[in-house]
């Protein structure tokens, strides 16, 4: 098995971090600081890549598909992690994005290792979502040869559902059963091997990327504003008031006023205080615009 990963760069020693042992507290950080100021650099040149994977995730979901993670480990954990802060993010349904971790939630908090190399169980995971053609399922695995996660994206693309790799080593293996190949070059970990250190600052970023860019394409935001979030505690309740007074520049107890007459909807009360008109015709412009903020009060994006 270890002639499998030896060739790997995320499993090559990094000589900048030899005789990491010796060095003091000081001294780990501010490596360590440098070799992830070099992560974001790593990711620019798979942009386009990237690009694609948000296009392809934004045309399923309004398709009525859905945008799925699949990985073992720590890739496993970050998509459980992105696919959770969907719903309060974006105000979407707890099953519009969904993470599927190797050996299910429980790993989540206790690592159990070996059910990464079960590549019949990601196919398993995937049969039992009911994954179609309308979803599109995103692979995530520093190494790029993780069995569960290839058995996953062999499983989706075999029912005709739109397919994305994302992984820390070039030619991965895992990218030549993918529609996206989404490659990181993060090179050798300050630990060696570690991969939930700059591969998975990475793997987040590319992730962030991704989520993020498909609910903009589909009418989650309005200029930089997370207006279809579900204000559910008293600090969304906060946020939502202060997007309203930056959006319609009114005072607190106004934007406050506005939000309750929305019943706590932030699109709805934009509309509203935007066009000066009630609930049920703000609602209605919004159906018409597909949930577009901007289309739905006639403002064009400023050139």
């Amino acid at each position: 098995m270890a002639s499998d990963i030896t060739s790997l760069m995320t499993e090559n020693r990094n000589v900048r971090s030899e005789r990491l042992d010796c060095l003091s507290a000081q001294q780990i950080v501010a490596l360590m600081n440098q070799e992830d100021a070099q992560v974001a650099l790593a990711v620019r040149p798979a942009l386009p890549s990237i690009a694609e994977a948000v296009s392809r995730a934004a045309a399923s979901l309004r398709a009525g598909g859905r945008l799925i993670y699949a990985g073992a480990g720590t890739s496993g954990r970050l998509g459980v992690l992105d696919a959770s802060e969907c719903p309060p993010t974006f105000g979407v349904p707890e099953d519009m994005v969904i993470g599927l971790l190797a050996g299910g939630s429980a790993v989540f908090v206790s690592a159990k290792e070996a059910v990464e190399d079960d590549i019949a169980q990601g196919r398993t995971d995937v049969r039992a979502l009911g994954v179609t053609e309308r979803d599109f399922l995103i692979g995530v695995s520093a190494s790029g040869r993780t069995p569960y996660t290839i058995g996953a994206l062999q499983e989706a693309g075999g029912v005709g559902a739109g397919t994305a790799a994302v992984s820390c080593n070039m030619d991965a293996e895992m990218s030549k059963v993918a529609d996206v190949a989404i490659e990181i070059d993060t090179g050798a970990e300050i630990l060696t091997g570690s991969t939930r250190l700059k591969a998975g600052t990475a793997q987040k970023m590319v992730l962030n990327m991704i989520s993020t860019g498909a609910m903009v394409l589909i009418g989650k935001v309005y200029d930089n504003l997370m207006v279809d979030l579900r204000p559910t505690n008293h600090k969304l309740v906060v946020r939502s008031v202060n997007m309203l007074q930056q959006v319609l520049e009114v005072p607190a107890e106004q934007a406050g006023d506005l939000l309750e007459r929305s019943a706590f909807n932030v699109k709805a009360a934009i509309v509203m205080g935007l066009l000066g008109v009630e609930l049920q015709e703000a609602l209605a412009r919004l159906e018409q615009a597909d949930g577009f903020v901007r289309q739905a009060v006639d403002r064009e994006c400023p050139s």
